[in-house]
């Protein structure tokens, strides 16, 4: 079975507040984006074999990696042998806030359960999904959501209007889990936070109000990237420079993005960047498609 698993972008991502068990609580508008790893899986004699492509691409110990983690999950789960081979190629940049990982566990989610037809509804596989990472249980049904809790609570969204995004990254990534530390270290974290824009954004959704969706975007994460990775800050200010409606970082970056309402302008400005990545993708209305 041979899948597109696609990443995303987050118009807008408010943290509210620390958990107990250490999770952040937010408030994130999700869409899935045209750029996409490739999944192909088989049946195998025995275990689980991850193949990954282009050669020397990094995806960490296999233990660690989200495409094992969520076949070993599954395994579990249903109590039987699933040996299957995973053919990976990655396109989504790792350490960008894209969720290429997490787009991959999804697909894995979702393949193995149709090769070895297991039956599973899409909430059962979120259940599963959602202890693999936070992005996962969006990743799997993709389009244009509210995500809640630690991301996993989904409200599905009006898909917005018809624009392009222009992606860039720099060559250095960040670690997710060393970003928030970093944002509850500042002196700011012991009071109210200022959320990011997200009811102008969910407004400007219900409206189809291009402008005011480009005018929302906001990441309360950004600030504290900016200042480990400068280029965050260089490529937002370039995009809103070559003609974006609106700049900003997805995630825990370091991946930043501008909106064009033509894709004319998003495409020169990408030939324009000098940055080590950079391209030009459109909203999409699912997470994994086969």
């Amino acid at each position: 079975m041979r899948l597109r698993a696609f990443a995303k972008v987050n118009y807008a991502l408010a943290v509210r507040g620390v958990r107990p068990d250490g999770y952040h609580e937010v408030a994130t508008v999700l869409q899935s984006i045209s750029l996409a790893d490739e999944v192909e899986l088989e049946r195998a004699e025995e275990g689980f074999e991850l193949l990954v492509e282009p050669e020397g691409t990094d995806t960490g110990p296999l233990d660690k990696n989200t495409a094992y983690r969520a076949w070993s999950l599954l395994q579990a789960a249903c109590g039987v042998r699933l040996p299957v081979r995973v053919r990976l190629h990655k396109k989504i940049p790792s350490g960008a806030g894209l969720g290429g990982a997490s787009a991959d566990a999804a697909a894995v989610l979702i393949g193995i359960n149709e090769v070895f037809g297991l039956g599973l509804g899409t909430r059962e596989l979120q259940e599963l999904g959602v202890r693999v990472g936070a992005d996962v249980p969006f990743c799997l049904v993709g389009g244009t959501a509210l995500g809640e809790g630690i991301g996993e609570v989904l409200t599905a969204l009006p898909a917005p209007p018809a624009h392009a995004l222009l992606v860039l990254k720099p060559g250095r990534g960040v670690e997710t889990a060393g970003i928030y530390r970093a944002y509850d270290g500042r002196p700011a974290a012991k009071h109210a936070v200022e959320p990011a824009a997200v009811e102008p954004l969910l407004a400007a959704l219900r409206s189809q109000d291009l402008n005011g969706l480009a005018g929302s975007l906001g990441n309360d994460l950004a600030p504290v990237t900016r200042g480990v990775v400068p280029e965050v800050w260089a490529y937002e200010k370039s995009l809103l420079e070559s003609g974006a409606l609106g700049a900003a970082m997805s995630g825990t970056g370091t991946a930043v993005y501008g909106l064009f309402e033509e894709p004319e302008r998003g495409a020169a400005a990408a030939r324009a960047s000098r940055a080590p990545f950079a391209g030009v993708y459109e909203p999409v209305a699912c997470g994994v498609l086969a």
